[in-house]
Parts: structure tokens; C-alpha cells; sequence
């Protein structure tokens, strides 16, 4: 197993991810319940930070690798499933908007798998909308953490309110990812599914 800086960060945030759902178990007595939405949104930016940069180093440094390339993925779908089953718990969030998301990301990953495993993986790299959605999870996450209003200047900006209207063009744009990868790997699933009937 190789290792080096980039993968130390992708093995850093999934160690983080225990937690953001940790904090949330804490005795009352060491932390208020908006202290532990603090430290939960912290921990999770954290997190999320240490995803951009293992990519970055990846690249910058020419370490690049099979398992990095396998590693990064799983621990970016344990972290958003993790926070996501949070929100979910504390009422933060709809049902359906877990299940789409997660749902989403189980369906997605079979598929990609399985292209590979066809040597179609082309077919469905990452594209320019899942980039979209996946920014707009990792800022409505954060800011359904906080849970919070934050006042500056006389304005105020209700963090809960934002994290719910972004979380659900979040949940938008993954059924339209969805389908597109679908649709692009929609002629192999045609001919494979045909040959084996």
C-alpha cells in the first residue's frame, strides 16, 4: 500500500469523520448544543479542506496512485453519508433528501465499478454537473451543522435557512447526475443486459 502526504490527508479525513458524529455524544456538561454545532461544522470544513488539498498535492507532486485514486472516493461518500445520517437524526434535514443523496452515491459507484470492469470507464468520468452538485453538498452540510444565525453589521445570515435551500438543489442536481451517467453508460447497459437474457 503506498503512501504518502496525499493519501495521509485522504486517511486524515476519514479518521475526521468519526468525529463529527461524535461531538454530537458528548455529556451536555462539556459542551452546549451549539458549541457541539461548532465543532461539527469545524470538523467537517476540515475535512472537506483536506479533500481539495490531497487532490491538489496528488497532482502538484506526481503522486498520483491506484489505491489514492480508489481511497479518496470512498472516504468523500463515508464523510457526506456520515454528516447527512446526522442531520437526518437531528431533524435537519428530509429523509428524501438522504435517500436521494446516498442512494445516488451507492448507484454511481456500482456503476462506475462496473464499467471499469467492461473498460468503459470513460463513459461515465467525472463530469462538470457532479462537480456542481458535490460543491453544493459540501457547503450545505457545513451550514446545516452550524444550525445557526451569525449578525455582522446589522445583517444577519440564518445558516439553517441557506443549508436547506442548498441541500435541496444539492438533491436536484444529484437526480440529474444521476441520469446522466445513466444515460451515458445507458448503450453498454443495453448490450451487456441484452447478451445475458
Amino acid at each position: 500500500m503506498p503512501f504518502n502526504v496525499p493519501i495521509f490527508l485522504t486517511w486524515l479525513r476519514i479518521v475526521l469523520i468519526p468525529l463529527v458524529v461524535g461531538v454530537y455524544y458528548l455529556p451536555p456538561t462539556w459542551l452546549s448544543s451549539v458549541e457541539m454545532n461548532w465543532v461539527a461544522c469545524a470538523v467537517f470544513v476540515l475535512a472537506a479542506l483536506t479533500d481539495w488539498f490531497d487532490g491538489f498535492l496528488a497532482r502538484r507532486w506526481n503522486q498520483t496512485s491506484a489505491f489514492g485514486a480508489f481511497l479518496d472516493p470512498v472516504a468523500d461518500k463515508l464523510m457526506v453519508a456520515a454528516a447527512l445520517l446526522m442531520l437526518l437524526q437531528m431533524g435537519r434535514i428530509n429523509a428524501l433528501v438522504a435517500l436521494i443523496i446516498i442512494g445516488r452515491e451507492i448507484t454511481i459507484s456500482a456503476l462506475r465499478e462496473w464499467m471499469a470492469q467492461i473498460g468503459a470507464s470513460r463513459s461515465v468520468a467525472v463530469h462538470q454537473l457532479g462537480k456542481i452538485k458535490t460543491a453544493a453538498q459540501m457547503v450545505a452540510i457545513p451550514l446545516l451543522l452550524f444550525n445557526g444565525t451569525v449578525a455582522w453589521n446589522g445583517l444577519r445570515f440564518d445558516s439553517r435557512f441557506w443549508g436547506t435551500w442548498l441541500i435541496y438543489v444539492a438533491a436536484v442536481l444529484t437526480l440529474w447526475s444521476m441520469l446522466y451517467y445513466l444515460r451515458r453508460a445507458w448503450p453498454q447497459i443495453r448490450e451487456r443486459g441484452g447478451a445475458q437474457m
